[in-house]
């Protein structure tokens, strides 16, 4: 039989209004009675009706993600929005909301009025903007209009009051740059991503500022524009091997576009690492099922989405920065000898 509020309230020898104000976050409780009812619910397996609550409190008590359409892509990715809903998935569990998904391509022209349309036929209490809509102002625009509090990830800079959640994409993408260099490598390549991506932006300068840090110089000519897939990752990592002095370290903004990289380099028969070395940035699935496995910077993308989902449901901060980490693994190696 399905567990009822009264069955709560008994358990935890607490009101019904009691448990209703922990359901609803209101503050007010005191912690150890909200950790009593909290324990109740776990041990009873409660769930609240959600069109009554909704009601009640004139809220939907749902939670937009908002990002970039895969579809949009020839060869999309996944790895990148399923992190993020993992962490928004436990983070609005924890809340006692639900999380409605929505990918939105902001390539079409009427993607402002399809955007305030679904919040506000949702309802929705909440929106998480995931980059790079996060830095577009059409985009931002269309969510501000419906009034309905939004958290930025990874906007690419620091907004004033405005909730954000960023990590550190500068600082790391500079400290895998040195990482490839204290390994000997003098020709280090760079893939860019879309450049919608103000974040993915801040990856080059980190690269460039890695490069200064190691004593070397920055070469244009061992810059490649990816789009951040896998496709652009294959066609960058071919126009970068073909040249007459081809780089020995090829360090992507992006996990997808470094498996391409991979990909390309094995057809043309170049040993990663030991003739080239690879890496990344996100840390998606693929860079562990990758041969070799994929060098790269883990982006807590699952924390950052759950502490976008805390500022939304109660958190009173307004930007929170989720440290980025190196993870070094079988695709990158000393350079080779000239």
């Amino acid at each position: 039989m399905k567990s009822t509020i009264f069955d709560v309230a008994q358990r935890a020898g607490v009101s019904i209004k009691t448990v209703s104000r922990v359901v609803n976050r209101e503050p007010n409780v005191r912690d150890v009675t909200r950790e009593r009812v909290e324990r109740a619910i776990d041990e009873l397996n409660y769930r609240p009706d959600q069109s009554a609550r909704n009601l009640a409190s004139h809220r939907s008590h749902l939670i937009g993600l908002v990002y970039d359409d895969p579809a949009a892509y020839e060869l999309p990715s996944s790895g990148y929005i399923i992190n993020m809903q993992q962490g928004a998935l436990r983070a609005c569990r924890s809340a006692m909301h639900e999380l409605l998904i929505h990918p939105c391509d902001f390539r079409r022209k009427n993607v402002g009025n399809e955007l305030r349309a679904v919040i506000t036929d949702a309802r929705l209490s909440g929106v998480i903007l995931a980059a790079p809509l996060s830095n577009m102002s059409r985009i931002v625009r269309a969510v501000q209009a419906t009034n309905t509090p939004f958290v930025r990830l990874s906007p690419g800079r620091r907004l004033r009051n405005q909730l954000c959640v960023v990590t550190d994409d500068q600082q790391s993408c500079q400290k895998m740059t040195e990482y490839l260099a204290g390994l000997g490598h003098t020709r280090i390549a760079f893939v860019r991503g879309n450049q919608d991506h103000a974040a993915v932006s801040n990856r080059e300068l980190g690269y460039k500022d890695g490069l200064q840090a190691s004593g070397l110089k920055f070469r244009r000519s061992l810059i490649a524009d990816g789009d951040n897939s896998f496709a652009s990752g294959e066609q960058c990592a071919a126009k970068l091997l073909n040249r007459k002095q081809p780089p020995t370290a090829i360090f992507a903004a992006n996990d997808d576009m470094a498996a391409g990289v991979i990909r390309t380099a094995a057809r043309m028969g170049i040993s990663v690492p030991h003739e080239l070395s690879v890496a990344g940035f996100d840390d998606i699935t693929l860079a562990r099922q990758l041969d070799p496995t994929l060098t790269t910077i883990r982006q807590p993308l699952a924390s950052m989405a759950e502490k976008a989902v805390a500022m939304l449901t109660g958190d009173s901060e307004q930007y929170l920065c989720v440290p980025a980490s190196l993870q070094i693994r079988e695709s990158t190696g000393k350079a080779p000898a000239t």
